[in-house]
């Protein structure tokens, strides 16, 4: 139950903090000049860095179904594990959804993703490719004992480097669980596109979890 109470909370706070910086920032992924999109990217990662460093030694703080998905494929889980991981995933940024909207409202959309150009098609493919580059960098960075002490860096870069690029196109999900909360919450256009941005994450974090087990070192 500790592994799952970390991954509620870590998965609360990404949609707390993060999303939250989204909003109260003004984030427009339709200008990339704006510093709070930079501001956003950044606070994903960052959210990452302090989750993974406090509780990594707890359930490994996948705090996203794309990456324990991947994970799950290369053996570091069981399926009923998994299954229990994404609950409490899911049920930490719903959590954390309501949060921000007790606190600043839902006028502003809460961090929701969006269409990239109303086309269902090319935001799959933005989420797929995007979510492969992160749940890759994650299984490569937590392979060996010998990086923990830098996983946790590499995998908040590798966060922030997603969203530097995602956030102009669909808002970067890359995380089927940070998309659903806020959108269980604003209910609509968000609730009504939601399968696309758990959808699309999947096949990327399944692909990346597939790929690895052809790269990894078997020693």
């Amino acid at each position: 139950m500790k592994k799952f109470l970390a991954e509620f909370i870590g998965t609360a706070v990404l949609v707390t903090f993060a999303c939250g910086t989204a909003v109260v920032t003004g984030c427009n992924g339709a200008d990339p000049s704006n510093g709070a999109y930079a501001l956003t990217a950044l606070a994903f990662g960052l959210v990452i860095v302090a989750m993974a460093y406090s509780i990594g030694n707890v359930s490994g703080c996948h705090i996203n179904p794309a990456v324990s998905l991947g994970v799950l494929i290369n053996g570091g889980i069981g399926f009923g594990e998994f299954i229990l991981y994404i609950i409490a995933q899911c049920a930490g940024a719903t959590c954390g959804a309501l949060l921000l909207k007790f606190i600043i409202g839902a006028e502003n959309g809460l961090g929701a993703n969006a269409l990239y150009q109303g086309d269902v098609m090319k935001s799959l493919i933005i989420e797929c490719v995007l979510t492969f580059v992160f749940v890759l960098a994650v299984l490569g960075a937590t392979s060996k004992a010998a990086n923990s002490n830098v996983a946790g860096l590499v995998i908040g870069g590798s966060l922030t480097l997603v969203h530097l690029l995602g956030i102009a196109l669909t808002g970067t999900s890359v995380n089927p669980a940070r998309s659903l909360g806020p959108a269980l919450i604003l209910g609509g256009d968000a609730l009504s596109v939601v399968w696309v941005f758990i959808a699309g994450p999947l096949a990327g974090g399944a692909i990346a979890g597939i790929i690895w087990q052809i790269l990894k070192d078997r020693d």
